[in-house]
């Protein structure tokens, strides 16, 4: 979220040119999910400047950002870390199945509840039917940051932190009604993604020049 359709269209485009940048340079097909993470976060970013010139309501654009924001990356994030650490598997069972789970709780709830977004100064808030709000909440944050945590990929480990922070921060700003200030989370997470795939890809290979007679 950011705190204005422009902030969020202009952050959202970056985060995808980051993402582009991300799959480009990846050479690990099993590193893909994880590589194109950046470019599902710009392209969520850009769906709320979409909310925010509707001036919210329960428009297309307000069930695709709760699409993304919620039961997509609950599976996203634990499978994407499966696929890069797959010696960690055991360590990774439990939030990845606790993210289907939520997921699929999720998923139900969009899809029989409508949901509604609302300008609130410079924020957007999104109101959706979720008994036990409290638990898929924590099943959502272990699907995606503990993922992370749990992986033993240094890199990922940081991002993981860094999204802990960041989700703290911003939520507290959001309560207030202050200011959103999660799009600038999400760039610094994609550069920190960008850092671990260029880490994983290694350095650019020089083509041989041939030598002469």
């Amino acid at each position: 979220m950011c705190w204005s359709a422009t902030a969020d269209l202009v952050a959202g485009c970056g985060i995808a040119a980051v993402g582009v940048a991300c799959v480009a340079r990846t050479r690990r097909a099993a590193d893909l999910p994880m590589a194109g993470l950046p470019l599902l976060l710009g392209f969520h970013q850009i769906v709320e400047s979409l909310v925010w010139r509707s001036g919210g309501g329960t428009g297309p654009a307000t069930v695709t950002w709760a699409a993304i924001a919620l039961p997509l990356l609950a599976v996203w994030v634990p499978v994407s870390v499966l696929c890069v650490a797959p010696g960690a598997v055991r360590r990774l069972m439990l939030p990845l199945v606790v993210g289907l789970a939520t997921a699929a709780v999720l998923s139900y709830r969009l899809a029989t509840h409508s949901v509604r977004a609302e300008i609130r100064g410079h924020t957007v808030g999104y109101a959706v039917s979720l008994p036990g709000a409290e638990v898929l909440v924590a099943g959502y944050l272990l699907a995606t940051i503990g993922s992370l945590l749990l992986c033993g990929d240094r890199l990922l480990r940081a991002l993981g932190v860094l999204v802990a922070v960041g989700a703290v921060t911003c939520w507290a700003l959001w309560r207030a009604e202050f200011v959103s200030t999660w799009c600038a989370f999400a760039a610094v997470c994609s550069l920190v993604v960008y850092g671990w795939v260029r880490e994983r890809s290694g350095p650019a290979s020089v083509p041989r020049v041939p030598a002469g007679p």
